[in-house]
């Protein structure tokens, strides 16, 4: 156990907890708005819109017609627009439409760095960051840039020979995003903490919690698959799938293992079924730490419960862009509760 520390890091200077905990949940909160507008973006097939990856200049859109026509000329090479787009009939207008909601997705990535390291630079640069957590934001910078690249390796996926990205990558990205967004949390919950107490005990992961997470995060990578393979679509009934419990029309030939990530019948029905193991691990974490954060327990509760009538009504309506994409806004949330309450959990073992 760690022992009791000041908050002092160097004569004449005091480290701020309160200060750097309020930055990582601003941050925090513009990677939950980057998730959301990750989901729009996937659902109005607008990812692969940019076909260049420039991190510095990709921040300036296109501000002439001669820039808007290389744009569309770069997307008329791709196979989404040859074979989809393009017999439907896109134009110049429709091609922006798609382009600015990808363009504002890149752009957000990068508010949000700036966002983060300019101010943590200053905490930095004063040496106000407490004791043990330079690193730690360190880290977290990294995988926001770890991010980015992971966003254009996705990207590259749709560009050569499919008309979509892989899902298997599309997954990584969520995921990772998803991480990131829970050690903001986690470490500002700590900073917090910290500030309150004068005390430096970082919560632990306990084993317990680390389960509880790991059936979460299964579910997580199945409503990724299920977006990049538009598996939503395949039934628009519940709780039956086309009037049978299991749906027909799995793609075996393959085997299961290929199955299991790439058929949109099998994946849907794994991921409407597994929702239930995710409920049952969710409710034993938000018991067992009812008394000592009844808040957070509330949270756990909540979240979880409205994203099971947000799923539902989003398969029944066909999958509407509005619905679909509060399911993964609320998906998002129910992680962060998660976080919340495993860190809660980890307070409680100290």
């Amino acid at each position: 156990m760690e022992a009791a520390v000041s908050t002092r890091t160097a004569p004449g200077r005091q480290a701020k907890p309160l200060a750097l905990a309020n930055l990582l949940f601003l941050v925090a909160g513009l990677v939950f708005a980057m998730v959301i507008i990750g989901g729009i973006t996937r659902l109005t097939e607008s990812g692969l819109s940019i076909t260049e990856w420039k991190p510095v200049t990709g921040a300036i859109p296109p501000l002439s017609q001669a820039d808007w026509d290389r744009a569309f000329d770069l997307y008329r090479q791709t196979p989404e627009f040859q074979q989809i787009n393009g017999p439907a009939g896109m134009g110049l207008s429709e091609f922006k439409s798609i382009y600015w909601w990808e363009f504002i997705h890149r752009l957000l990535g990068r508010v949000i760095g700036l966002v983060f390291a300019l101010p943590l630079l200053w905490f930095a640069a004063r040496r106000e960051i407490p004791g043990g957590y330079g690193w730690k934001m360190v880290g977290l910078f990294v995988l926001g840039g770890l991010q980015g690249v992971l966003g254009w390796y996705m990207v590259m996926s749709g560009l050569a020979q499919r008309t979509d990205v892989s899902q298997l990558r599309l997954s990584a990205h969520l995921i990772l995003a998803l991480v990131i967004l829970g050690a903001l949390i986690w470490y500002a919950l700590d900073l917090r903490r910290l500030a309150a107490t004068a005390s430096n005990r970082p919560a632990r992961l306990t084993g317990f919690s680390s389960i509880i997470l790991l059936v979460l995060g299964i579910q997580v990578l199945l409503g990724a698959w299920v977006a990049g393979l538009d598996a939503g679509q395949v039934s628009n009934s519940w709780p039956l799938m086309n009037d049978r419990f299991f749906p027909d029309g799995v793609d075996w030939s393959n085997g299961f293992l290929w199955a299991i990530a790439n058929d949109p019948f099998l994946v849907h029905f794994l991921h409407r079924w597994w929702a239930w193991a995710t409920v049952a691990a969710l409710v034993l974490l938000a018991r067992s730490i009812r008394k000592p954060a009844r808040a957070a327990s509330v949270a756990i509760h909540s979240t979880f419960g409205i994203q099971i009538l947000l799923g539902i009504a989003t398969v029944i309506a066909g999958v509407p862009i509005v619905l679909a994409a509060l399911h993964q806004a609320v998906g998002a949330l129910v992680v962060a509760a998660a976080v919340w309450g495993a860190h809660v959990a980890g307070r409680a073992e100290q």
